[in-house]
């Protein structure tokens, strides 16, 4: 009895003993879940990481040495709490030659170049055709840049229609002594047969010779109306050639073409008899001003560039078609914020800046770009006034970045 009364005591402070351990390991549990919590929340406000000062592609959550090139990786902390922040030293702001400006509108006037060809100017050219159907029998110019001058001969034609139409004129002004009505109706057929070779390209000359020379050959010399260059020949000696088709063309060079192409945003600021300043590739130490002769309406898809035109003066002929040329044009690009162009990072699908949110302490800021020139940038994208943009040292603000973050500052930006 006795012994059973033992056992019994014994098998009670078991109990007793064993719901005292699960109560303090069950408290020893709560307590390291919420310890593990807490550590979790500070985990995810700030993070470290182990990074390479020669490969900063290289991220490690534990130390170690760098796997490219075997230093020792550095421990980096990331508080994901300033996501596409960067706090600097003084040093590290002046060793990187980073300097802010506040930013605003401004009125700015570009000047800007545009690259061109001369060509001939087409409203001083002229086409002499065939006004009758005939075979090409001589040519007087063979080859272009041949000086054309006016009342010289440029080509014979043979042509029967133009024979046939001499004939009647001559057979009219025969018959026109005779009485009555014969002589009524060859005046009318007189006054239709000079209308028709004056058509075909006669001159009143030549056709005043045919009654006195009696010619009325199915050969006939026509002859310049202009003076200048010859510029194009389409035909040759001993070719049958249609009613319009052009036989040679004759271009006066002492005015040419200067055509270039302008960026579209720049579109309004262009007018008719606007004043550039020339210069020439061919004569480094010649300039002069020439004005605006036309705008093209139409905008080129593909490029989104505009189609300009300068009339060129060309005194004693020296300018040749073909050669470069370029015109400097004073544009005014109204209001807007510019920025140097250093200023702008680039990357394939964006661009961004650095701004100063507080002193020591930058942050990135995607923004859309506009025109470009002399060194400036325009920036499209709306920026509180008063704001500090970096102007000097935003590349080694990116660089750093990367080398702490591990990462690119557009990861978390891009779209």
């Amino acid at each position: 009895m006795k012994n059973l009364n033992q056992i019994g005591i014994f098998l009670l402070l078991s109990l007793i003993f064993t719901a005292c351990n699960s109560s303090k390991k069950e408290d020893h549990s709560q307590h390291e879940n919420k310890k593990e919590d807490h550590s979790q929340h500070d985990k995810n406000k700030e993070t470290t990481f182990y990074t390479c000062s020669m490969d900063p592609q290289v991220k490690e959550d534990k130390p170690g040495k760098c796997p490219i090139c075997h230093m020792e990786l550095t421990p980096i902390k990331q508080d994901d709490s300033e996501v596409n922040q960067i706090s600097l030293s003084k040093q590290q702001i002046q060793l990187g030659n980073i300097t802010t400006q506040v930013i605003g509108q401004t009125q700015n006037n570009l000047e800007q170049n545009y690259t061109g060809v001369l060509t001939f100017n087409q409203e001083k050219s002229k086409t002499f055709s065939s006004k009758a159907m005939g075979r090409i029998e001589k040519l007087y110019f063979k080859s272009t840049g041949d000086y054309l001058s006016k009342n010289q001969p440029v080509f014979q034609l043979y042509s029967e229609d133009i024979a046939i139409a001499k004939q009647d004129y001559y057979t009219a002004f025969k018959q026109l002594e005779m009485p009555g009505n014969f002589g009524k109706n060859a005046k009318n057929i007189m006054n239709a047969a000079k209308q028709k070779l004056l058509f075909y390209g006669l001159s009143n000359t030549q056709i005043e010779n045919i009654k006195s020379n009696k010619d009325v050959s199915p050969y006939t010399t026509f002859y310049s109306t202009v003076s200048g260059t010859v510029s194009e020949i389409s035909t040759a000696e001993g070719s049958y050639i249609m009613e319009g088709e052009p036989i040679i063309k004759v271009t006066d060079l002492n005015k040419l073409w200067l055509e270039t192409q302008v960026n579209i945003n720049y579109f309004k600021s262009l007018k008719i008899g606007q004043i550039a300043t020339i210069t020439f590739v061919d004569f480094p130490d010649k300039s002069i001003s020439a004005k605006i002769s036309f705008i093209n309406p139409e905008i080129n898809p593909e490029t989104r560039l505009l189609l300009i035109r300068f009339e060129i003066p060309n005194q004693n002929l020296i300018l040749k078609p073909g050669m470069q040329a370029i015109a400097k044009l004073m544009i005014s690009g109204g209001k807007g914020i510019y920025i140097p162009t250093d200023a702008v990072i680039r990357e394939e699908n964006a661009s961004y800046i650095w701004v100063e949110k507080k002193p020591g302490v930058y942050e990135n800021l995607m923004v859309e770009t506009g025109i470009e020139t002399n060194g400036l940038i325009e920036i499209k994208t709306k920026i509180a006034n008063g704001q500090k943009v970096v102007i000097t040292g935003a590349y080694a603000i990116n660089s750093e970045y990367k080398f702490r973050k591990g990462t690119d500052p557009m990861e978390g930006m891009k779209m």
